[in-house]
């Protein structure tokens, strides 16, 4: 396969999506109100936010 098909491989895409959805969570768990609400937040938020990185990196290798 050559490196172009492997960027444009629809994996990628779909865990790009996840990984959005996963920092969304984490945003809007900022507002809610309960004892670590903040830093429940900030590890999902965090996840989100090197999935999608480890996903960006991928496709541009």
């Amino acid at each position: 396969m050559s490196s172009i098909e492997e960027a444009n491989s629809e994996r990628h895409y779909i865990m790009l999506v996840v990984a959005i959805v996963i920092g969304l969570v984490g945003i809007y768990l900022r507002f809610a109100d309960f004892k670590h609400a903040s830093a429940v937040a900030n590890i999902i938020l965090a996840i989100g936010a090197g999935m999608a990185l480890k996903t960006v990196f991928t496709i541009i290798k």
